[in-house]
């Protein structure tokens, strides 16, 4: 059967469409209102024995593409993102807070972005994505962080400094630690991330713990250095019952541009060239041995695996499966 419209079955579609736009409003109207508001901002499921809850910190929009990608043709930069029907004027990036019940003890990843709002109002939604998990902050045991930069830390105390989460220690690497919470840098252009990185990790200075490299600092948790980034970014292999995936913090943060593309410069690394080394690295380790991978900045929420894609990769979502 051809499906080719014709001028008369277009003249018919059309004047089919203006009868029903002149229905009255009972026929027009839905039977339900307009709802608004959004659905719980979680996703739980099973991994090996251990339980995964990744709650989020909300949106966190870049802005400009040109301003943070880098070394590649603004031309090149807007094509791949608009070939993959993604909005080539701003950049949205996720913050996946990935929650892991081990059984015996509960250890979350990241924290978002706190009281600041340097990237705009929609973030610092940690507290309420908790809440709508059914997660008590006094019930967090281990705050693991893959490094200092103000959207990952941001989210450990309050607006008066107070410790949001009582009963956690904080692990941390120590590079990133001594580089971040050092006085010296706040008067230049990382000003507002020492302050922030000061103010988060400073009055729980006591509880702070260091992990070393191919260290399994707590039982299924293995730090992996990742640095370029930061000095000291860190990514983990978390396993449970002979599964294992890996939570890639900032590695990548993008899904189509810094895959593809891995060489590609990304503004907030304190070293652009050892990143995309680091990046390539990782990635194909990741990609030949088939390790499921947790990002803090893909589209929610961030689990699925990547694969090699000529010179790059390519990330494949899983799809999501809820717990009954």
């Amino acid at each position: 059967m051809s499906t080719t419209l014709t001028r008369r079955s277009m003249l018919t579609l059309g004047a089919g469409l203006a009868a029903s736009a002149a229905l009255p409003a009972p026929f027009a109207a839905a039977r339900a209102p307009l709802l608004g508001g959004q659905s719980p901002y979680f996703y739980r499921f099973g991994f090996g024995k251990a339980e995964v809850s990744v709650v989020s910190d909300g949106p966190l929009p870049l802005g400009d593409p040109s301003a943070s990608f880098l070394g590649v043709p603004k031309e090149d930069v807007s094509a791949m993102l608009t070939s993959n029907f993604l909005d080539s004027k701003n950049v949205v990036l996720e913050q996946n807070i990935p929650i892991v019940n081990f059984g015996d003890r509960l250890v979350m990843f990241d924290t978002g972005m706190g009281t600041s709002k340097l990237f705009g109002n929609t973030t610092g939604r940690l507290s309420q994505s908790l809440k709508e998990a059914g997660i008590e902050a006094k019930d967090i045991d281990a705050i693991v962080c893959s490094h200092a930069h103000i959207d990952h830390i941001g989210g450990i105390v309050d607006a008066d400094n107070k410790p949001l989460f009582p009963n956690a220690e904080v692990w941390l690497s120590q590079a990133d630690f001594d580089f971040w919470t050092d006085e010296g840098k706040s008067g230049g252009p990382l000003k507002d991330f020492i302050v922030h990185a000061r103010k988060n990790l400073m009055p729980v200075r006591e509880r702070i713990k260091f992990f070393k490299d191919g260290e399994e600092f707590l039982p299924g948790i293995q730090a992996m250095s990742a640095p370029g980034h930061t000095v000291g970014h860190t990514v983990f292999m978390i396993s449970s019952d002979g599964k294992t995936f890996c939570f890639m913090g900032d590695l990548t943060h993008h899904q189509v541009l810094l895959l593809e593309k891995p060489r590609m410069e990304f503004a907030y690394d304190t070293d652009p060239k050892q990143s995309a080394a680091t990046r390539v690295r990782v990635l194909d380790m990741l990609a030949a041995q088939r390790v499921p991978v947790m990002s803090y900045h893909f589209p929610w929420p961030g689990f699925g695996n990547v694969a090699k894609a000529g010179d790059g990769f390519r990330y494949y979502a899983e799809p999501m499966k809820m717990l009954r």
